[in-house]
């Protein structure tokens, strides 16, 4: 045990990895570092400081070169949620344009309930030298920079203006990443000067730490309130969202389904908490969702919503719902809790659907009411069966991914974010094993695709039992952001990337035709400003990158190109043609509020927006 006047003497950017460094987190009885590493771009506002102190620790804390600062908080985020929000990657950025290239990443993070801690480079605290390279200097504050722009899209937030500040800043953000409650990025902004400037500090901040993500048990009074809804329910579902995973609750779960008959439906962050062949399983739910869930949800007089934020591609703008369905919300969060009038059940889902199984003894739905379920269910998975079929339409998102569900592992992952595919995936991919979807549509956001990818794929190579990580991504997405391609070549990350070309934004060019409006800047034939339009060349750019590449013509082709990339040793793309306008599934979607010209020249224009709130007499009015 050392002397509490024990001390050493470091900068504050050795002490600070050096407390990263000795933070532990204990998995299923095993203890491993809590940080996995980071993701740098070093420039003149973290190299010569931290960039140093991150040098002598690199065995124990690797760090991944980046290529875009952006991407970097992507791939940080993508690995996080592989891990269940378990273990943490950290991203550091120089001043300027660089830590301001990471605000999005900071908010996918944020939506996401995602942990990501961000080390950026900041102005010097003693200001001799302002203004200095990439400074943003506000005239009437000169506290006020680009960094405190991330005030908005961080859990946590410090500008660690002296060396002692981090012995209360560090574990506070850690502890912040770590609950499941407040779960989301931390931001420390360090100033140029304070990262070199020493500090004795005291040795117990580096002693090894040994760390555990809180189970908080659920007020004894909203467990009895939520028995007595269910009990009473004729027509109960579950809408299981990315909390049970992150919760580790997937089991109970399944077990509470399967002991009171109960139907489940799942959100878009919620895929893959059920296999798709469970019995119980009756779809996704919402605007990308399904018949079989969208009608059980119309129908249903108790919701048990367990760990979902109630987003509006999950709620359909509030219309999915009976109007005076009572929705009861299990959730580690108060704020998320609350939503919609529901009856609040606050804690960890895991130990609340243990306990309310335990209550619920004896309660079963009614058998009518589950059987009608699964027969819609069952016509579902005939409607998912003809829109994957090879040969009945152009080619299409669905058909690729049908192509691809029948090949892949179980345990393979799957990775998309923007675009037309998290629709087409949410409703269509068939789910062979449980954590094995990740769509992110907290904030969808093009470019998280491939990054994404390759932050999975990292956490993936960590278990002996590696699978392949599956990247679906659309043309304007792959333009948007494509340079972890070569990311994941430099590492040894192998990615198997699907780019389906559309011709443009296609999903946003339905949504302009659909609302009345005559296609305008989305697809690439229809820009405005153009030369002759031509078809990028996919392939040659993901070789040139250091990628198997190579491009099909039809599903046919793509499945046997599919088993050349799951045999190959490095990362290989695959590129097809999709077709923008018939390749869509139509199927189950429900309405999804958006803002409409009440007033327009165009006729169809006014003709859309009165059909469009024809279905507001649907929707739920939230307090």
């Amino acid at each position: 045990m050392p002397n509490q006047d024990d001390t050493i003497r470091l900068t504050m950017a050795q002490a600070l990895v050096r407390h990263l460094a000795a933070q532990y987190i204990e998995i299923e009885g095993k203890t491993v570092r809590l940080f996995a590493g980071g993701f740098a771009i070093f420039g003149h506002g973290n190299v010569t400081c931290l960039g140093e102190a991150l040098h002598s620790h690199k065995d124990q804390l690797p760090v991944y070169r980046g290529q875009n600062e952006q991407s970097m908080g992507f791939a940080a985020a993508g690995y996080a949620k592989q891990k269940l929000r378990q273990r943490i990657m950290f991203c550091t950025a120089s001043a300027g344009p660089g830590t301001s290239n990471l605000l999005t990443s900071a908010a996918l993070a944020h939506a996401n309930r995602l942990p990501l801690l961000l080390l950026c480079g900041d102005t010097f605290q003693s200001r001799l030298p302002d203004p200095v390279l990439q400074q943003m200097e506000h005239f009437s504050d000169p506290t006020i920079g680009v960094n405190d722009a991330f005030k908005a899209v961080s859990r946590y937030w410090d500008r660690i203006t002296h060396p002692a500040q981090i012995i209360q800043s560090l574990p506070n953000a850690i502890s912040t990443m770590l609950d499941p409650a407040d779960c989301g990025p931390a931001f420390l902004g360090l100033p140029q000067d304070v990262q070199g400037w020493s500090y004795d500090y005291p040795v117990e901040f580096f002693e090894k730490t040994v760390l555990r993500i809180r189970r908080s048990p659920a007020d004894p009074r909203e467990i009895e309130d939520a028995v007595r809804l269910l009990t009473m329910a004729k027509r109960p579902m579950i809408v299981a969202g990315g909390g049970v995973q992150y919760s580790g609750a997937v089991s109970e779960l399944t077990k509470f389904a399967e002991a009171h008959a109960i139907p489940v439906v799942e959100t878009i962050a919620g895929r893959a908490n059920m296999q798709a062949v469970h019995p119980l399983n009756i779809g996704p739910i919402g605007v990308t969702g399904s018949e079989s869930a969208n009608s059980i949800a119309a129908e249903s007089d108790v919701v048990l919503a367990v760990g979902t934020r109630l987003q509006d591609f999950t709620t359909g703008s509030w219309t999915v719902f009976h109007k005076r369905a009572q929705i009861i919300s299990v959730n580690a969060a108060r704020f998320d809790a609350g939503k919609h009038r529901s009856l609040p059940v606050v804690g960890d889902a895991r130990l609340i659907l243990q306990d309310l199984n335990k209550a619920l003894k004896g309660y079963s739905a009614p058998p009518t009411w589950t059987e009608e379920a699964q027969k819609l269910r069952k016509s579902w998975n005939g409607q998912v069966t003809e829109n994957v079929h090879l040969g009945n339409r152009p080619n299409s998102y669905a058909q690729a991914i049908g192509v691809v569900n029948n090949l892949c592992d179980p345990r393979d992952r799957v990775i998309t974010a923007s675009g037309g595919l998290p629709a087409e995936i949410t409703a269509n991919w068939r789910t062979l094993d449980i954590g094995t979807v990740d769509v992110e549509f907290g904030y969808s956001c093009m470019g998280y695709e491939i990054a994404g990818g390759w932050g999975a794929r990292i956490a993936q190579s960590e278990s002996e039992a590696t699978k392949d990580t599956i990247v679906f991504v659309g043309d304007g997405a792959y333009l948007l952001m494509n340079s972890d391609i070569y990311s994941s070549v430099l590492t040894g990350q192998k990615l198997i990337i699907l780019v389906l070309d559309n011709g443009g934004f296609a999903v946003i060019n339905k949504l302009q035709n659909a609302t009345g409006n005559v296609s305008f800047n989305n697809l690439i034939a229809d820009c405005t400003i153009k030369s002759d339009p031509f078809a990028v060349d996919f392939e040659a750019h993901a070789r040139s990158m250091g990628a198997d590449a190579e491009t099909v013509a039809n599903p046919t082709e793509l499945a046997k190109a599919f088993k050349r990339a799951k045999s190959a040793d490095k990362t290989y793309v695959i590129c097809m043609q999709v077709d923008a306008f018939d390749g869509w599934t139509q199927q189950g979607h429900a309405w999804w509020e958006i803002g409409t010209p009440e007033t327009s020249e165009n006729k169809n224009v006014r003709d859309a927006h009165v059909d469009w709130e024809e279905g507001r007499e649907r929707q739920r009015k939230g307090v």
